[in-house]
């Protein structure tokens, strides 16, 4: 629909009218860039133990029914667009406090609170999202963990928003050049579900095709 109101560009970008990054893209990138391109460049996927428990969580929590308690609305499996921004996707749970008003973001980890902030830029991303269709501003958050069984609060900081609207950037980019990374094996591939087709350990080590571009290159 026509506005005669000009919009604001993006939010984080300058640019107007982006392809849609999903929300799943930006843990993805912030765990391997190459996994990141390979599921959303490349449509690869495979599952191990460790997705299919975090599969099986996701399916619990967002085939609940929603419910109010202790004047707090549970809202299951919110779907989230925004278009200044460039993201689409789906939070686990939106709670939504009936006499503020207010509303908090909600995500469910199969694992334990991790040593980077992968986890808290997904979040943080729902909430810019919300913030868009809503019009208010969201303070906080949480993220709940299935191996401690705990919850934690998470505050959406001027330093973390910079970081999750740095990494928008970072995955539009990537997914806008339609490459993929060359692996950098680490720790993390362990517990990687597509290692066998990233084969890390393999193509690290072959040095052909940097060879041959030492050759024939400019």
């Amino acid at each position: 629909m026509q506005n005669s109101e000009q919009k604001p560009p993006l939010a984080g970008t300058g640019e107007r009218d982006l392809p849609t990054v999903p929300l799943s893209a930006l843990q993805h990138y912030a765990f391997c860039p190459r996994q990141c391109a390979l599921i959303h460049n490349e449509q690869a996927w495979a599952e191990n133990f460790l997705t299919a428990q975090g599969r099986v969580l996701h399916e619990r929590v967002d085939g609940g029914e929603p419910e109010t308690r202790k004047g707090v609305r549970f809202e299951r499996s919110v779907h989230l667009s925004a278009e200044r921004l460039g993201l689409t996707g789906i939070a686990d749970m939106v709670e939504r406090d009936l006499r503020t008003g207010s509303l908090k973001p909600v995500e469910y980890k199969r694992g334990r609170p991790k040593p980077t902030a992968m986890d808290e830029i997904q979040l943080c991303a729902q909430a810019l999202c919300l913030e868009e269709m809503t019009g208010q501003t969201i303070d906080e958050g949480a993220l709940w963990y299935m191996q401690t069984r705990h919850r934690v609060p998470v505050i959406f900081s001027d330093g973390l928003r910079a970081e999750t609207l740095n990494a928008i950037r970072q995955v539009r980019e990537l997914l806008d050049s339609g490459t993929t990374p060359l692996p950098e094996y680490g720790k993390h591939c362990k517990a990687c579900s597509l290692i066998e087709i990233c084969q890390p350990k393999l193509l690290e080590k072959d040095k052909s095709v940097g060879y041959v571009e030492g050759l024939f290159g400019e």
